[in-house]
């Protein structure tokens, strides 16, 4: 079944508490599921602890979180703690991340493909009450629904046959078929695959700054810089990629390139666009809100919940 939800964002330009207003507009709204990732701000698992003490209905997808900065035990000592104090459902989703924020921000080797595998495992035997190296949860959570965040090919194939769900990040809608065609080639039944998307309704000129600040950080890192450059916008990676600061980046990222791999415009529009990712094969589209002009994205996320949801949990 086809369904649309929230994701928490990481606009540079807003003050991070922000993630908590815009998960109760989420909820008040009437949409199923919350996600909840990690960046420079909060905890994840604080953090949504912290959101099913002040929403009612929401479920809580935590991450995706780097599979290599924690443990397969912390992982599962995390989702666990978020299901016991809030008595919410809650899924987990990882991902390999990058050498930045594994290595660089947490001293870990960057070792993606047996990273992800090992977690994604691991964390989900602990969850379903094994012992693994020793450890039994002590609150399991069996049954819990692993995603995994996924770029090329090997990734791909590790999220086939170990995720629940494939996630992508920041894609065009024809990036969603040709994952679809590659996940089909490598197992006869492909996981269901989630996007997220940034969506803004009627932006106006601090919206555009506040998207064309955030894809900017997006133009270096791998996966992300050859899909814009397939898009057409090869040599903004490429002066991304030569160290070029943030700030001159976005002044220069066309309005056509949000368009390609976001939801901006009318309610009318924004439901088309989503429409089109579930014509390309997403099960789940994940709306990233702006909100430099929508505090909260209320706005955006009242107007669209009638067109959305209905049919669509």
């Amino acid at each position: 079944m086809k369904s649309v939800g929230v994701v928490t964002p990481f606009w540079l330009d807003r003050p991070p508490a922000e993630a908590l207003s815009i998960a109760a507009a989420a909820d008040e709204a009437g949409f199923g599921r919350l996600w909840i990732g990690e960046m420079a701000t909060f905890d994840a698992f604080a953090l949504a602890t912290a959101i099913g003490a002040r929403t009612s209905n929401i479920s809580l997808t935590i991450g995706p979180l780097a599979a290599g900065v924690r443990s397969p035990v912390a992982l599962a000592l995390g989702l666990s703690t978020v299901v016991a104090c809030t008595g919410r459902r809650a899924r987990l989703a990882l991902g390999a991340s990058s050498p930045l924020i594994v290595s660089s921000w947490h001293g870990r080797p960057f070792t993606p493909v047996a990273s992800v595998r090992a977690a994604v495992r691991d964390t989900r035997a602990l969850l379903d009450g094994n012992r693994v190296d020793g450890f039994r949860l002590r609150q399991p959570v069996p049954g819990t629904s692993i995603s995994v965040a996924a770029f090329g090919p090997a990734l791909m194939r590790v999220a086939a046959a170990e995720g629940d769900e494939v996630v992508l990040n920041l894609v065009s809608v024809d990036h969603v078929a040709d994952v679809v065609d590659t996940l089909s080639g490598v197992t006869p039944v492909p996981p269901p695959i989630a996007v997220w998307i940034p969506a803004a309704l009627e932006p106006g000129v601090q919206t555009l700054r506040q998207l064309r600040s955030q894809l900017a950080v997006y133009l270096a890192p791998p996966g992300y810089g050859e899909m814009f450059t397939a898009l057409g916008h090869g040599p903004l990676v490429d002066r991304a990629r030569a160290g070029e600061p943030r700030a001159s980046l976005a002044a220069d990222v066309p309005l056509a390139l949000l368009e390609a791999v976001g939801a901006i415009g009318s309610a009318s529009a924004i439901a088309d666009r989503v429409s089109a990712y579930f014509d390309a094969g997403a099960s789940h589209v994940g709306l990233v809100p702006a909100t430099a002009e929508d505090p909260a994205g209320a706005r955006l996320l009242t107007t669209l919940s009638p067109l959305l949801t209905k049919g669509h949990r």
